[in-house]
C-alpha cells in the first residue's frame, strides 16, 4: 500500500521494515504493509489512545485490518478506473470529503496534524491512504450496499423482538410505521456488515491469496 523505508517523529527517527506481503494473486508483485503503515493506520483512529511506539497487540490489530484492506483493494483494482476529467475531479473530492470528515473526527485540524507529525505521516501520504480507503468504499458500495434489501417480514420481527416485551407495561411504544425506516436502514447495516466480513473470509481462503508475515510486531 505504502512503500516508504523511514518514518519520522518529532522526538526520534524509527527504522522502518517490511512486516508482511500481501497478494490475491492477480499481480505480478504482492502489495506490502511496513511497519510505517501500521503505525499510521492506528494514528489514524480518532477512538484510541495515541502511541507513538504502540505495542505488539495493537500492532497485530492494524496487521489484520490492513490485510483486510489490501484484499479488498486488490479487488477493486480490477474493475476498470474511469480517467475522464469529471472522474477525476470526483475522486479528488470524495478523497478531501474523506479527510474532512477525519478533521471532524478528531475535533480539529490541528489534532490531527499533531499526530501525523508524531508518526512521521505526512500529508501526500495521507492522501494516498484516503484515496486507497475511497477506492474500497467504492467497491464495496458497488458490490454489496446496491443489492441489499430488506423484507417487510424482516422490519416486522425486528420491531416485536425490539418492543413486544413492553406491550401492557404502560411504557409508549411508537407505532411502526413511525420506526418503519430507522429499523430498516439497521438491518440494512447489519446485512451489509455481515456480507463484507463473510467476502473478507472467502478472499482470505481463494486460491492465489497469500499473506506472508516477514517480522513480527
Amino acid at each position: 500500500m505504502l512503500s516508504a523505508l523511514c518514518a519520522r517523529t518529532q522526538a526520534q527517527t524509527v527504522t522502518d521494515k517490511i512486516v508482511a506481503t500481501v497478494t490475491n494473486g492477480s499481480r505480478a508483485t504482492p502489495d506490502i504493509v511496513t511497519y510505517s503503515d501500521l503505525v499510521w493506520q492506528l494514528a489514524l483512529e480518532p477512538g484510541r489512545p495515541f502511541s507513538a511506539t504502540p505495542g505488539s497487540a495493537a500492532l497485530n490489530d492494524a496487521l489484520r485490518r490492513l490485510e483486510d484492506q489490501l484484499l479488498i483493494l486488490q479487488e477493486a483494482r480490477k474493475l476498470p478506473s474511469p480517467d475522464t476529467p469529471e472522474a477525476v475531479a470526483q475522486l479528488d473530492k470524495d478523497v478531501q470529503d474523506k479527510i474532512n470528515e477525519l478533521v471532524r473526527a478528531f475535533g480539529s485540524r490541528t489534532a490531527l496534524e499533531e499526530r501525523m507529525t508524531h508518526v512521521g505521516l505526512s500529508t501526500e501520504h495521507l492522501n494516498a491512504i484516503m484515496r486507497d480507503r475511497v477506492a474500497i468504499e467504492r467497491y464495496l458500495d458497488f458490490r454489496f450496499r446496491s443489492f441489499v434489501l430488506i423484507s417487510p417480514k424482516e422490519i416486522t420481527d425486528r420491531y416485536n423482538q425490539r418492543y413486544g416485551s413492553l406491550r401492557n407495561t404502560g411504557r409508549i411504544i411508537p407505532p411502526i410505521d413511525q420506526v418503519r425506516d430507522r429499523i430498516e436502514d439497521e438491518l440494512r447495516e447489519e446485512k451489509i456488515e455481515s456480507d463484507i466480513s463473510n467476502f473478507i473470509d472467502t478472499l482470505r481462503e481463494q486460491p492465489g491469496t497469500e499473506i506472508v508475515v516477514l517480522n513480527a510486531v
